[in-house]
């Protein structure tokens, strides 16, 4: 997480500058916004409150301080003692040049400079600005606080330094950047997006489909493959055991055929405009626009755990962020070791999704609840990415849970940490679960941790600093007493 700026300054504070806004804030990173708009602070609070909750549920690990938000007169202020710039300003050339222009001369020349045009060609936006060859578009799609592709596109007078210097920006906030190979309106995505767009449009004009039906299709069906797999790796299975060739082979003399208009766009009168918008009012159902945000972001959420939890597509850079989040949350030093009680390191609040059928949690996220209270543990005695990534970790193998009470969505409950023992080999922890502000525990848990070397496959001996935060910890708690259900076994 070192290229992670310190700030950054928006212009724009629309859907994408407020989603910029919340991904940054959400990722420790001081923000300056400039948007003339006296609705921008409200449009931005709705999106980081949307951010928030879908970052709650997209990760167990503790995110960093929020950064600080705020918004100032001018886009040249928002330029100055910065890391970033990014434009998201609407899609109109001259407003966009007139600010890259006056943020440009403001800031200094190492300020990378982007812009999130959606199909605007970066030579043409960087013509009037100081130091041009430090600016390149960096397209996001949105919600840009989840989605994580951020399309890459220098200009005739880009750096290569500076796309490179874009990328390890967004890489730090948990995004996939793609560098374009050649500099063309619309870029990649957006080139694929309007020609699935104005097809979907031909078959409502024609009644072929209404706009329900249209989303249907993708939603149900190459939605969710694309979501995998892409469009090319998609067509690659089509043609079986042979391949992307048997595939074109058999459906590309199709591609001669009149099936789409790709290029031809109904005309966009009145009457087709409102055809449009009745249908899609009718597919919300009444549902508002924030209603639908959440419905997006959960549904969203889910599909990039699902992708992690398998090892591919966004999950990978869902992955990547959660560890590069492990260097955010410091080890503290012994000196801070606190032995007046059990550790205190772990709180969260009850998601709705975790109630089951009787309206209370569900006995399985009792695990999760001391499962992640372990892994703070482990994060407070030095276990980051870099100790990972050498190969050191504790993998858990017994646990004792103790259900004693019930608990609902919005209940906020926190951890009470004891370690019982440790030798070389292995950790011995007691977890007691409460509601926060109350003493009567809902839950225990009892577990036993093995040290390993993941790369060899077998038990080691715990190393480094871990190994003397353990001895502190170890040393700190030895005067508290052993808690009543430790070593309590289930009796008739």
């Amino acid at each position: 997480m070192s290229e992670l700026p310190l700030r950054v300054g928006l212009l724009g504070g629309g859907v994408i500058g407020g989603g910029w806004a919340a991904r940054f804030l959400l990722n420790g990173v001081d923000v300056k916004l400039y948007d003339p708009d006296p609705e921008a602070p409200r449009h931005v609070d709705r999106l980081l409150d949307n951010a928030r909750r879908a970052y709650a549920k997209l990760t167990v690990l503790p995110l960093p301080p929020e950064g600080s938000l705020t918004f100032v007169a001018s886009p040249e202020e928002a330029a100055v003692d910065v890391g970033l710039v990014q434009e998201s300003a609407p899609e109109r050339l001259e407003l966009k040049q007139r600010l890259l222009a006056a943020a440009s001369a403001a800031a200094g020349p190492d300020v990378v400079f982007s812009s999130s045009t959606s199909g605007l060609r970066p030579s043409l936006l960087q013509a009037q600005m100081a130091h041009p060859e430090r600016f390149t578009v960096g397209h996001p799609f949105n919600p840009v606080y989840l989605l994580p592709l951020v399309e890459l596109c220098a200009g005739e007078r880009t750096s290569p330094e500076t796309v490179s210097r874009a990328a390890a920006l967004y890489r730090a906030v948990g995004m996939h950047p793609l560098a374009l190979r050649h500099e063309i309106d619309g870029f990649i995505a957006d080139r694929l997006l309007e020609a699935l767009w104005r097809e979907a449009l031909w078959l409502v004009h024609d009644d072929v489909a209404t706009v329900a039906e249209v989303d249907d299709v993708v939603r149900y069906g190459a939605g969710l493959r694309w979501a995998i797999m892409g469009t090319f790796l998609t067509y690659r299975l089509a043609g079986g055991e042979a391949g992307m060739r048997a595939f074109m082979e058999h459906f590309g003399p199709a591609l001669a055929l009149p099936w789409t208009k790709l290029v031809d766009v109904p005309e966009l009168t009145t009457e087709f405009l409102d055809k449009v918008a009745r249908q899609s009012d009718a597919q919300a159902g009444g549902r508002t626009v924030a209603e639908l945000e959440r419905e997006r972001d959960d549904s969203l959420v889910a599909i990039l755990q699902a992708l992690r939890t398998q090892g591919t597509g966004a999950g990978l850079t869902v992955a990547a962020w959660e560890r590069g989040l492990l260097d955010l949350v410091p080890a503290p030093s012994a000196a801070s070791l606190d032995g007046d009680g059990p550790l205190a390191l772990y709180s969260r609040e009850i998601p709705p999704d975790w109630i089951d059928y009787n309206g209370h949690v569900t006995e399985s996220r009792y695990l999760d609840l001391l499962g992640e209270a372990t892994d703070a543990l482990l994060r407070y005695i030095g276990v980051d990415s870099a100790y990972v990534g050498s190969g050191g970790s504790y993998y858990t193998v017994e646990t004792h849970i103790s259900h004693l009470g019930q608990l609902y969505a919005g209940d906020r409950v926190q951890a009470a940490t004891q370690l019982l023992g440790w030798d070389d080999k292995r950790l011995h922890l007691f977890h007691v679960i409460t509601r926060v502000g109350e003493d009567t525990p809902v839950a225990t848990g009892e577990h036993m941790l093995v040290h390993v070397d993941a790369a060899a496959g077998r038990a080691s001996p715990v190393r480094d600093g871990v190994r003397w935060r353990v001895d502190a910890l170890a040393t700190a708690q030895a005067g508290l007493p052993r808690p009543k259900r430790a070593g309590r076994r289930i009796t008739l």
